[in-house]
C-alpha cells in the first residue's frame, strides 16, 4: 500500500514512533567487555527531547518525539541509555490512516551500539512487533523468534542507527562522501548509507540554523525514484540534530521538521 509506505518513509528518516511503558529486556551479558567498542560521543546525553511535525503535502499529518533517558542499570557492566521514539497521526489524516508507533533501543553509552531493540507499530491496521537482543561481543543478534544471525561488529538497529549517525565526526567530510552504517532491519543486515552534500542554512519552524545537508543513498524504484528526491539537514554544531527532512515519494511529498529541542548537550547552531 503506497500510503503506508509514505508513513514508513517519514518514520525511517528520523525514527519517530509511539510511547508506551515496557519493561527492560533481559539481554546476554558476557565477560568479554574489553572487546566492545568505545567512542567519544558528545552529540547527545540523557534528558534530550526532540519533537517534530510531519507534513504530507499541505496536510499537517502527525507529530513525533525522541527522548533519551538513563536506564538506571548496567548491561555487561556498562551504562545504558533507554531511547524511545514516538509518533502518531493527527486530525483528518488520523481519521483515514491512523498511526500509533513505538520504537525503543537500549543503547550502550560508551559504544553507541544497541543491546536490545523493540518495535511496536500500527499503521492503518498494519501491525509489526519485534524484539531483538544483541550479543555485541559475539557479533550476533537474536530476533526473539528463535533465530540467531551473524552480524558485523557494532551492528545497529533502526533507532540506534539514528544516534550513531549523530556521533560521527563530519568536520572533515568532503562533498559527495558517503557514510555507511551497518544495521539489522527486519531480519536482514542493511548498509544504511548517507551522502554528504555540504554546508547550508535553513529556516525551520520560524528559526534559522546553520546546517549540514545529506541525502540517503537509496535503491531506485523503491520508495524514492532516486536519491535526489530526499534530503536531510542536521544542525552544524556538536549536537548534530536533524532539523528538516523532505522528499518526493512515488505519490506525493513528505516533510518532517523540528518543532522543539530540549536538554541538548551543546550550544545550538540557531542563528539569532
Amino acid at each position: 500500500m503506497k500510503t503506508r509506505n509514505l508513513i514508513l518513509a517519514a518514520a525511517a528518516t528520523f525514527a519517530f514512533f509511539s510511547f508506551t511503558k515496557q519493561e527492560t529486556p533481559q539481554v546476554e551479558a558476557t565477560d568479554n567487555t574489553p572487546a566492545l567498542r568505545n567512542i567519544n560521543n558528545t552529540a547527545f546525553k540523557a534528558g534530550e527531547q526532540l519533537e517534530y511535525r510531519l507534513h504530507y503535502g499541505v496536510i499537517n499529518a502527525g507529530t513525533a518525539k525522541l527522548e533519551v533517558k538513563n536506564l538506571g542499570q548496567k548491561i555487561a557492566g556498562r551504562d545504558i541509555y533507554h531511547i524511545v521514539g514516538s509518533g502518531k497521526t493527527k486530525g483528518a489524516f488520523d481519521w483515514f490512516f491512523k498511526v500509533r508507533d513505538r520504537y525503543e533501543t537500549f543503547l550502550d553509552v560508551d559504544g553507541v551500539f544497541p543491546w536490545a531493540f523493540k518495535r511496536d507499530v500500527n499503521e492503518g491496521g498494519y501491525k509489526i512487533k519485534q524484539s531483538y537482543k544483541f550479543a555485541q561481543s559475539k557479533n550476533k543478534v537474536n530476533n526473539g523468534e528463535g533465530k540467531s544471525f551473524e552480524t558485523p561488529n557494532g551492528i545497529q538497529d533502526m533507532l540506534s542507527a539514528f544516534y550513531y549517525a549523530r556521533a560521527i565526526d563530519y568536520s572533515k567530510a568532503k562533498k559527495g562522501e558517503v557514510f555507511t552504517i551497518w544495521s539489522f532491519v527486519d531480519d536482514e543486515i542493511w548498509p544504511l548509507r548517507i551522502r554528504y552534500l555540504g554546508k547550508d542554512q535553513i529556516k525551520v519552524s520560524g528559526d534559522t540554523y546553520k546546517a549540514l545537508k545529506f541525502c540517503p543513498v537509496v535503491q531506485e524504484g523503491r520508495l524514492f525514484e532516486n536519491e535526489d528526491d530526499v534530503a536531510v539537514w542536521i544542525s552544524d554544531d556538536k549536537n548534530k540534530i536533524p532539523l528538516l527532512a523532505q522528499g518526493k515519494v512515488l505519490i506525493g511529498s513528505v516533510k518532517m521538521e523540528l518543532t522543539k529541542a530540549r536538554g541538548l548537550a551543546n550550544p545550538s547552531a540557531k542563528i539569532d
